[in-house]
Parts: structure tokens; C-alpha cells; sequence
């Protein structure tokens, strides 16, 4: 089980770095496709993590209604678009083999999302909580001084 950091924390970094959010709806649901589809991202995810210099700093996995999606945190955008296209990565099969086995049949969505964030340009707070989201993938920092209010932490005035 992870740690709990009782509290309220925040995370900090001096870099800019990258949001990746990518998931998969289930359209059909007796189509059993999607269980296939659904068991490519965690070798991927695990793959990256074994090899930091990849560019994945940190990965969260969610579910919601119908589908499932994972919140990536990457050092930079080149990182993420190199993995995404490397021969010899896990990437490209899964996405051939998708392209294979559901191609636009409807049965399966899959998607994502890429954002750039530069410095100084997002504000976290978590409260009891291990580390967790970008907290789990910079630094993780108590909540003190002008790091007590969402404008503080943002870097804007009081």
C-alpha cells in the first residue's frame, strides 16, 4: 500500500513537461474486442517504466463509464512522440494491432490528448494522499508560505 503523506502537498517543478491523457470507450460491450484492446496500455505503461530514460515520469490509471484511461506525465512532447513511433517499443504493435482487429468497426474508441505545460503554468494540492498525479512525477512538497492558496502555488500575486 502507498504511503500516506498526511497533509496538504503540492507539487513543484522548474521544467516544462507533458500531460498525455489517452484512454478507450467500450462501444460494444458483448464485442470482446475491447478486452484485448484494454490489456495493451499496461505492458506499454511498465515497459516505460522500466527505462526512465524513455521520457514517462509518472502514470495514473482511471476508470469511468464504458472505458478506461491512464493520465501520463512525460519530461517533454519529443519523449512521447519518439516512444510513440519506435520499431522497437510495444507501442507500435498494439497500435497495428488495433488497427487489425477493430480498425473503424465502431466497437472499440480509443483516444487522447497531448498538453504542453510550460513553467510556472499549473497548481496541485493534495490533501492525505500518497503521492499521486504530476505530485508523483516532480517534486512533492509541503503546502507552506505563499504555497497555501491556488494563486500562490500558480505564481500569481495574493
Amino acid at each position: 500500500m502507498a504511503k500516506v503523506f498526511p497533509g496538504r502537498f503540492t507539487a513543484q517543478c522548474e521544467e516544462p513537461f507533458v500531460v498525455f491523457l489517452i484512454g478507450m470507450r467500450v462501444n460494444r460491450v458483448y464485442d470482446l474486442r475491447w478486452l484485448r484492446v484494454a490489456r495493451a496500455m499496461p505492458p506499454m505503461i511498465a515497459e516505460l517504466k522500466r527505462t526512465p530514460a524513455l521520457g514517462l515520469l509518472n502514470a495514473e490509471f482511471f476508470l469511468y463509464w464504458r472505458g478506461v484511461a491512464v493520465v501520463q506525465y512525460w519530461r517533454s512532447f519529443e519523449l512521447l512522440h519518439a516512444y510513440a513511433h519506435a520499431r522497437e517499443a510495444n507501442h507500435l504493435p498494439a497500435w497495428a494491432e488495433f488497427n487489425r482487429r477493430v480498425g473503424t468497426d465502431g466497437s472499440v474508441g480509443i483516444w487522447h490528448e497531448t498538453y504542453i505545460v510550460a513553467q510556472g503554468q499549473f497548481e496541485s494540492i493534495y490533501a492525505n494522499m500518497p503521492r499521486f498525479g504530476l505530485a508523483g512525477a516532480v517534486n512533492h512538497v509541503s503546502v507552506t508560505g505563499r504555497l497555501d492558496s491556488a494563486r500562490g502555488r500558480i505564481g500569481k500575486s495574493q
